[in-house]
């Protein structure tokens, strides 16, 4: 495999990216980014057509796609990734941003109900291996694939959203390090961790909420999706010797 050299990419022209939660506010600013590198994206999502249509008209380049599945859903993943693979011939990328969540106080131990507990991690550890598991085989024959997993710093502080929140994304990140093992060289595994992100994911979280957090941040302001998708980004192009990592993006919030 000494042919293999990893080196930095300036374009993603050719790379076909799969990103899940593509209507949301992270999917959406990566789309934004790894289009305006040439990357042809398609977006899964499991909502409201008309919005992501209207997302991928607003991207540079042609011939984008939106295909409706859930990535609780494993048969509807199942055809997802083979629609991708008709229409585009296959991913080389695949970005998992599909998440949820629901605030609960870490003492509040009645108000994370079980089924609280199994949606949070139906969507968020076993959608995402979901995922993989489907557009696999494709990302595989395209010989230099890259997974990112959107994952947070709650999976190493066990703070956030809720209990259940920080241990699903603490499984998203044994899953990057595990599947960086097995799947490589054909396909890298990577994930980016954020702390907190100036957008509607987590009810409750208002501009002042953001802003008290903000000022105790070392970097002065909480994250932003582009943010996120910036490093996201970094994976593709800068940071291609590099697998079973998780990049902490939160301006410093992990510090205490």
């Amino acid at each position: 495999m000494q042919d293999r050299s990893f080196a930095p990419l300036e374009r993603l022209d050719g790379e076909v990216a799969v990103i899940t939660g593509g209507n949301g506010a992270i999917g959406a600013a990566t789309a934004r980014r790894l289009a305006a590198l040439g990357a042809r994206i398609v977006l899964l999502h499991k909502g409201n057509p008309a919005q992501a249509a209207e997302m991928l008209g607003t991207l540079p380049g042609n011939q984008h796609l939106a295909v409706s599945a859930s990535v609780t859903d494993s048969a509807s993943l199942a055809r997802a990734a083979q629609e991708v693979q008709q229409h585009t011939g296959g991913a080389s990328m695949l970005v998992n941003a599909a998440g949820f969540t629901r605030p609960v106080p870490p003492a509040d131990l009645d108000g994370l109900t079980d089924e609280l507990i199994d949606d949070i991690f139906a969507v968020t550890w076993r959608g995402s291996f979901a995922a993989i598991r489907a557009f696999a085989p494709q990302l595989r024959a395209s010989g230099e694939a890259l997974v990112v997993n959107v994952s947070s710093i709650a999976a190493f502080t066990g703070l956030g959203s809720n209990l259940a929140y920080a241990a699903a994304k603490a499984g998203v990140d044994a899953t990057t390090k595990a599947l960086a093992r097995t799947l490589g060289p054909q396909i890298r595994v990577l994930a980016v961790s954020p702390g907190v992100v100036d957008t509607a994911f987590v009810s409750g979280r208002d501009a002042d909420f953001n802003a008290r957090v903000g000022a105790t941040l070392p970097l002065r302001r909480v994250g932003t999706a582009d943010d996120v998708a910036a490093a996201i980004t970094a994976c593709a192009t800068s940071l291609r010797y590099a697998t079973g990592s998780i990049l902490v993006v939160d301006g410093g919030r992990h510090l205490g």
